[in-house]
């Protein structure tokens, strides 16, 4: 059973919403060696929106390593935080590479950063990954284990300049709970390519909120998979497309396992001129999957012309045996309507733009639960409103 939303349009922005075949991408190879993985051409279904002359060579092999992206960990008492070498046991626990940028980055990490936190611990504060781009094109690897009954969260935020393919690993114990807010914050000529893959153990708990701000471009391929009944998968992500940008966020969620759910709940607002969103969202609900409770939506804001959205969310069914699958999508245009209600109740224009988009973020930004990370994102959409009125 395969549902299709049709097609829908917006004024002045674009939207496309349709079915892309599943099954192409469960089929694909998944692989640790670059060979397995021809070089995109972009007429392939998972390239075809993307930009490839802005990889930076990250898709066929010409980007060599020579430049930095500093990493510095910071972790409550009881974490342990190691640098490892490429035969460590837990690198590749949560599933291979999907494409070829990421089986590139898994070839070519020189070292890869590892945070456990023991089984039955249950964090005060969250550990801190700070990933700072010091120029040039880099590689890399992490690797965050919560052990069984632990409860976690784990901020990992993106600065600088530099074009990067890293891929992620979060090892999710049996009833542990792990929440990971990454933060793409990078200066406007930065690339950032990864894969993030979530192992989730019996009765667990995973919530990730993604948050894409900078970046010349940027690609996240958010990935989940169950590793025994139970498990609980939750993703949030905002992003706000400015001028040029090329923001791409293409999630699939593995449903292969009995009486596991995900919610997924994705919004993006875009202005300027040639501001480009792309958002995916695949769902497979397996055979075996009996007891699948899951849900998808994704809503754009646009809110200048010259922005386009394309959005297409994808669930396919092979058992009749579930609780319940839906999903959803749309993009809107800035609505005057809403800007005149508020600046009838004297409220200037530039403010009641404000609250309008805030209002929009308001309910992801609030899944975060650390209020100082919080404002300062609010923080941050309002400054991209504010320079695009400027």
């Amino acid at each position: 059973m395969a549902e299709t939303i049709p097609a829908g349009s917006t004024t002045d922005g674009v939207i496309q919403v349709g079915k892309q075949p599943i099954d192409a991408r469960v089929s694909a190879p998944a692989s640790y060696d670059v060979a397995d993985f021809p070089v995109p051409h972009g007429r392939e279904e998972d390239w075809r929106f993307t930009p490839l002359e802005r990889l930076r060579g990250l898709h066929d092999g010409t980007a060599v390593a020579d430049g930095g992206v500093k990493v510095e960990v910071s972790a409550p008492e009881g974490v342990t935080v190691e640098t490892v070498g490429r035969d460590d046991a837990r690198l590749g626990r949560a599933g291979k590479p999907v494409d070829r940028v990421a089986a590139q980055a898994y070839s070519s990490f020189e070292k890869a950063s590892v945070v456990s936190v023991p089984k039955e611990t249950v964090l005060d504060q969250p550990v801190r990954i700070a990933v700072h781009g010091e120029g040039g094109t880099a590689f890399g690897h992490q690797v965050i284990e919560v052990g069984a009954f632990a409860e976690a969260v784990v901020v990992i935020d993106h600065t600088g300049d530099a074009t990067v393919a890293a891929n992620v690993e979060y090892l999710i114990g049996d009833g542990a709970k792990l929440t990971v807010v990454s933060v793409q914050d990078w200066d406007d000529t930065a690339v950032h390519v990864g894969q993030h893959t979530a192992l989730v153990g019996r009765d667990a708990t995973f919530k990730s909120v993604v948050v894409t701000f900078g970046g010349d471009l940027v690609r996240l391929h958010p990935r989940v998979v169950y590793g025994a009944p139970g498990g609980e998968a939750e993703l949030y992500g905002l992003y706000f497309t400015d001028n040029g940008q090329h923001q791409e966020h293409r999630l699939f969620i593995d449903h292969d396992t009995p009486h596991c759910r995900s919610n997924v709940a994705y919004k993006g607002a875009l202005q300027g001129k040639d501001a480009h969103a792309v958002w995916i969202g695949d769902v497979l609900i397996r055979a075996a999957a009996e007891g699948t409770d899951t849900y998808e939506l994704n809503r754009n804001l646009v809110l200048t012309d010259g922005a386009r959205v394309d959005s297409v969310p994808n669930l396919e069914i092979e058992t009749g045996e579930i609780v319940g699958a839906g999903h959803a999508s749309a993009t809107g245009r800035f609505e005057d309507e809403q800007l005149f209600y508020l600046m009838a109740r004297g409220i200037p224009a530039e403010e009641a733009r404000r609250l309008v988009v805030r209002g929009f973020f308001a309910e992801l930004v609030q899944q975060i639960g650390l209020p100082e990370l919080e404002e300062r994102l609010i923080a941050k959409i309002e400054a991209e409103l504010e320079a695009s009125v400027g």
